[in-house]
């Protein structure tokens, strides 16, 4: 059992939270429209999952900001935005915010989410919530990044992940003898 912060008060976390290397678990999770979402979905493509407590709290808010303008300069990558809100909220907040570039879905149905990427917060008063977490998964569903934010109401750390999921292309391969000009 992990543990996190939330306003210096340290709060338990069940499940097991995917490690670098892990293959993703499945999920099947609700959309907007009360479509439910599986993981197979996405295949073929890289997946950046966010967890957040809820998209009305302040923290859930923030990190839908912050994916919103950084989501479309990646390439072959769906950005989703995991809460245990209902799907009804997550439309109101849609139209309210106008994002575009990621998709939110609900627990609504797959409560084994948080068992499956170890988010599952167990102490009263928030059980049933999840805490903040961010995970990268690569085409094939191969874990990337996987962080578990130590206080619930802080940001991921956006670049670290994006480094682990994007890497940066290599460098030209040069005869030798022969100097790179900056």
């Amino acid at each position: 059992m992990a543990t996190v912060m939330l306003n210096g008060t340290p709060i338990s976390v069940g499940g097991r939270f995917p490690r670098t290397g892990d293959t993703a678990s499945s999920f099947m999770l609700v959309d907007v429209q009360l479509q439910d979402v599986p993981l197979s979905k996405f295949w073929g493509r890289r997946k950046v999952i966010a967890v957040v407590p809820s998209v009305d709290a302040a923290i859930g808010l923030t990190i839908a900001r912050s994916l919103e303008s950084l989501a479309p300069s990646w390439e072959n990558t769906v950005v989703l935005l995991v809460s245990v809100d209902t799907p009804y909220a997550m439309q109101r907040l849609l139209h309210q915010e106008d994002f575009r570039n990621f998709q939110l879905l609900s627990t609504l149905r797959g409560r084994d989410f948080h068992k499956d990427y170890g988010v599952m917060i167990t102490d009263i008063p928030l059980s049933g919530l999840m805490a903040t977490a961010l995970i990268a998964l690569d085409v094939d569903d191969t874990v990337r990044y996987a962080e578990l934010v130590q206080d619930i109401n802080s940001e991921p750390n956006y670049e670290a992940m994006i480094q682990a999921l994007i890497p940066p292309p290599p460098e030209p391969l040069l005869e030798p003898g022969i100097t790179p000009v900056p």
